[in-house]
């Protein structure tokens, strides 16, 4: 029986695209075949959708024929209802295999490749991914001794950089529920408030959505640190109460259908002193001079080095980058894991790439976060929320 999808996000001409643009990219590497192990890049090539990225499972693509969806048996379910391959092209392990100290679930898809023809040739794997394990990489390479295992990662990363008009039109959903989900914040937040109580409100709008479009779970929780705390960049929350006199930052992102537009704000209770002002100053114009290289044919270095330059002025360093590329992700990180805004980057920016512009700074008794997704367009670049920006402050 075909793939039944209940929900399809993409028609599948777009997935074939996808895979003959993997294709192009494994043929200038020199590569027969990939196994990509990487929940996002498996849901981009296939259409894949589960938590099911805590056992071993893959996407394998060779140069013919669709892309072979490979996991738990129990999950092969979830592979019928998602992806756009059809029946044939699924194929799922046995339970033994699952955290099974005495096999590994690499000798099932070893097989499985060599069933295919493929045991003998040049196969890349995401050597450097969180989902893919030095056992598995041990497995691999002693259950097919006649391949060449090449280190392929980020070759699916890249091909994802530059958006279909689909996948943009679930980034401004994203985008909306985001700026929906700090208009809460803004709503809610007064001294006395419980911090897990003003995240629940949080996880409420954003999976409850915007405009009849639902909100899918974030690949990252909501960074909501105050005060000492919030010196920190990843630091969650917990149960203390909101303080007047206190900073706290909200790092978090809308998502739908995977992808995300992940924005930060800084709330301040009370009357800001003087060092936040300050710093949400030349924040201000150091963001507003980093973005206007935010233009088609520049780099992604040239957008560092404005803002960098300019932040200076005010007596400021940041020695990290200031952004980073976004789109479908699954856990722990919401980022592409390909460009970045920062000093050697030469990436030339083109229209449809999508980024999260983060110019945070961290000072000696908390943090100042103002941070936009943005999308490189035709004649430079669009902000894909519609947040107010500068320092939230409420008495």
């Amino acid at each position: 029986m075909p793939s039944s999808r209940t929900s399809p996000s993409f028609p599948d001409a777009e997935y074939w695209d996808r895979v003959e643009k993997t294709r192009a990219a494994m043929e200038a590497e020199g590569l027969d075949a990939i196994i990509v192990s990487d929940p996002s890049n498996m849901a981009w090539l296939s259409g894949y959708d589960g938590w099911s990225f805590y056992v071993h499972q893959a996407v394998f693509l060779s140069h013919e024929g669709e892309p072979l969806w490979w996991g738990r048996g129990i999950d092969a379910a979830g592979a019928l209802r998602t992806v756009f391959m059809e029946e044939d092209s699924i194929f799922g392990y046995a339970d033994d295999y699952v955290q099974n100290p005495d096999k590994h679930p690499m000798e099932d898809l070893a097989k499985l490749i060599e069933a295919y023809g493929h045991g003998g040739q040049r196969i890349g794997v995401e050597m450097d991914n969180y989902y893919f394990s030095a056992k598995a990489y041990q497995a691999l390479s002693k259950h097919l001794p006649k391949a060449k295992l090449v280190d392929a990662t980020g070759l699916v990363n890249w091909q994802r950089a530059i958006k279909s008009d689909t996948e943009i039109i679930y980034m401004r959903r994203a985008a909306d529920i985001v700026t929906a989900m700090h208009a809460r914040i803004r709503e809610m937040a007064a001294p006395g408030l419980p911090k897990h109580q003003l995240v629940a409100e949080i996880y409420r709008t954003g999976i409850a959505g915007v405009g009849g479009h639902w909100g899918d779970y974030p690949a990252i929780v909501p960074m909501a640190p105050s005060g000492l705390d919030a010196t920190a960049p990843h630091l969650t929350w917990d149960d203390t109460p909101l303080r007047t006199g206190e900073a706290t930052f909200f790092e978090i992102s809308g998502a739908h259908r995977r992808y995300h537009c992940p924005q930060s704000r800084t709330l301040f209770l009370g009357a800001p002193p003087t060092k936040y002002i300050d710093a949400e100053k030349a924040v201000t114009e150091a963001t507003e001079v980093a973005l206007e290289q935010a233009l088609p044919g520049n780099r992604c270095e040239d957008i560092a080095a404005a803002f960098n330059a300019t932040l200076a002025r005010f007596g400021y360093v940041k020695d990290n980058r200031c952004g980073y590329a976004i789109g479908l992700s699954y856990p722990p990180d919401w980022g592409e894991r390909t460009m970045s805004f920062r000093a050697g980057d030469r990436t030339i920016l083109q229209p449809g790439m999508t980024f999260h512009f983060m110019p945070a700074l961290w000072l000696d008794d908390g943090g100042i976060e103002i941070t936009e997704p943005i999308l490189i367009t035709e004649t430079g670049y669009e902000k894909l929320a519609g947040t107010p920006g500068g320092l939230v402050v409420k008495d």
